[in-house]
């Protein structure tokens, strides 16, 4: 039934719509085609406002809290030097004018500190470092050699040491050396009393005087001399002695330590003896009087103390080994030798 009452509706909608006249038609797609409000009709009304929240400090009496009133802002403290002429006062030149045209004063060149505090602040530090650091004194004995020496024609021995007592400039220096035949009397014996100074820390001026016990006539020497090492290590001295007497004696000596290992040292030495002018009375001769060459090796149990062995070759030369043999010695000999070194 409903079915029927739908198509019922439709024609009769369909038959109204073929009365409408065609210029009213024309004017639907128009209002067909303005969109529907979906909230038409509805009441949207702007509700009221909300009532406002209470003041909690409302009938508080704030009287009391007024802020106060601003302090007034100090007045401008006059410049006292203000209308001064400072321009004549030093560092106060304008800027237009050239500074610093006088050379500068030279740095010192030997403590840096003085620049700072000065020289005299700096001495009593400079002594205490000078007195704990050098300045000391001290003393030593060194036998270099103290030795049996077997040749032909009869043995003998020899020896040659020193002894001083100073500090690292000043010393007092005592040198001794000497050797004989044990069938026979003293051949050779001297003593030197030296002063020496030390010019760097390698070499040493030395002077004073040396004393000759044997050979007979005695003899007493001015001495002047230098000692030290030289490069490479070798121990080296050389020394005029001018005797009382009026004769000029020269001699240049040296040795080096070779060593093998840490206790093992091999040592060559070398002495030369010249004279100005010949001397028969004690068997000196005028030139290149005498030549000694060694070779010893020792061995150091501790280092001061060291037997060795060794060879020595001893000649002597021009007119020495010509007076020597008038006198009935042999002008050059070999020796066989064994000693010690010791220093304490």
């Amino acid at each position: 039934m409903r079915a029927l009452a739908v198509r019922a509706l439709a024609g009769a909608a369909l038959a109204a719509l073929a009365t409408i006249p065609a210029a009213a038609l024309a004017a639907l797609p128009a209002v067909a085609q303005t969109p529907v409000d979906p909230h038409a009709g509805h009441n949207m009304a702007t509700p009221p406002p909300a009532p406002a929240a209470p003041d909690p400090h409302a009938g508080h009496d704030m009287g009391s809290m007024a802020k106060p009133a601003q302090e007034p802002a100090p007045e401008a403290v006059a410049d006292p030097h203000a209308g001064h002429d400072m321009s004549a006062m030093p560092g106060m030149a304008p800027a237009a004018e050239e500074i610093g045209t006088a050379p500068a004063p030279a740095p010192p060149t030997d403590h840096a500190a003085d620049a700072v505090w000065g020289a005299a602040a700096q001495a009593p530090s400079r002594e205490i470092l000078r007195r704990e650091h050098g300045a000391f004194q001290g003393s030593m004995i060194l036998f270099n050699l103290a030795e049996y020496q077997a040749r032909s024609g009869g043995d003998g021995y020899r020896w040659e040491g020193e002894g001083w007592f100073g500090g690292d400039v000043d010393r007092l220096v005592i040198k001794t050396e000497g050797e004989a035949d044990f069938a026979g009397p003293l051949e050779k014996a001297e003593v030197q009393a030296l002063y020496s100074r030390a010019l760097d820390p390698w070499w040493n001026l030395q002077a004073g005087l040396r004393y000759d016990i044997r050979p007979n006539p005695q003899r007493v020497y001015a001495t002047l001399g230098i000692e030290g090492l030289a490069p490479y290590w070798f121990k080296t001295s050389a020394a005029l002695f001018l005797s009382d007497k009026g004769e000029l004696l020269a001699r240049v000596e040296g040795f080096y330590d070779q060593r093998i290992t840490q206790r093992l040292i091999l040592q060559p030495r070398a002495e030369i003896n010249l004279a100005a002018q010949s001397t028969p009375e004690i068997g000196v001769g005028a030139g290149l009087s005498d030549i000694e060459l060694g070779l010893r090796l020792r061995y150091e149990v501790r280092r001061e103390f060291a037997p060795y062995v060794g060879v020595e070759w001893a000649a002597k030369t021009g007119e020495t080994a010509r007076l020597a043999r008038a006198a009935g010695d042999r002008p050059s000999v070999v020796s066989y030798v064994a000693g010690i070194r010791f220093w304490f």
